[in-house]
């Protein structure tokens, strides 16, 4: 599929659906006027209108006028807006990708008379700088449909292909994570204000470190201990910082909230 051509309907255009579009624009394989977006609430995405994209409240004459339909509700939302749209769907023209938690792929179908392909996708607000990690997955049958997924979000960052029964853990490791790593970040800056630097420097000083650590697992592609085994020396101050930390619960708490958010995920729908 040359996605080039193709025109993109983004249904319930919230933070994840507006970086979602921010993320397709970045990219330049689409260009605004191939993406549409709704949302109830119409004046919300006035800033998205002064850009050029295309916005309305019907998401009928949205999915008419696109190939590609990214449903971006949430949870509670998703059947009624399934009832709404099935009768439009085209199987030699549209294709569903699914970024709502905890709703499968039986679900989705459920609404549909037709063999509509569905893929399900879990990206993050990051998808806005095109840094997103996605997981997606679908059904076998469905497999090129997966193929064009992930031509999609590969432009907008990392994508996996996993299997649906592990998509409630990648809500919780990816699109929660990124909450859970600008915590640390946070964390990081008040520590850095407490010892001494302005409250905009600690930030960017904590900011560039967090970037730098991940940037040396993602090109070196070490273990994390391996690296932290580079910067801790015998009595050393790093070491020291980080015992202390394990004494005050970090990696287990890091842990016990990973586990949470995939318990909620996983209830969501």
């Amino acid at each position: 599929m040359n996605l080039s051509e193709k025109s993109v309907a983004i249904l319930g255009a919230g933070n994840i659906g507006c970086s979602i579009a921010n993320g397709l624009d970045a990219s330049g394989i689409f260009s605004k006027k191939q993406i549409t977006l709704t949302r109830r609430r119409i004046d919300k995405l006035d800033s998205f209108k002064e850009k050029g994209f295309k916005v309305t409240s019907d998401n009928g004459t949205a999915v008419k006028e696109s190939e590609i339909v990214i449903i971006c509700v949430e949870p509670h939302q998703m059947d009624m807006l399934m009832t709404e749209i099935s009768s439009l769907l085209n199987p030699n023209q549209h294709l569903i990708i699914s970024v709502v938690s905890g709703a499968m792929i039986e679900n989705i179908s459920a609404h549909f008379e037709a063999k509509i392909p569905v893929v399900r996708a879990m990206p993050n607000t990051a998808i806005a700088i095109r840094e997103s990690m996605t997981c997606i997955c679908a059904d076998v049958e469905h497999n090129d449909s997966l193929e064009i997924a992930k031509q999609i979000f590969d432009t907008v960052g990392h994508t996996q292909v996993i299997r649906e029964e592990q998509m409630t853990s990648a809500t919780a490791l990816c699109a929660c994570g990124i909450a859970f790593f600008l915590r640390a970040i946070r964390a990081a800056s008040q520590g850095g204000i407490e010892i001494g630097f302005h409250s905009h420097e600690s930030l960017a000083m904590a900011t560039q470190t967090a970037k730098g650590a991940a940037a040396l697992l993602s090109v070196m592609h070490n273990h994390p201990e391996y690296e932290i085994d580079r910067v801790t020396t015998p009595k050393g101050c790093t070491i020291s910082g980080l015992n202390q930390m394990e004494h005050g619960g970090f990696s287990s708490a890091m842990i016990k909230g990973i586990l949470t958010s995939a318990e909620k995920a996983e209830k969501l729908y």
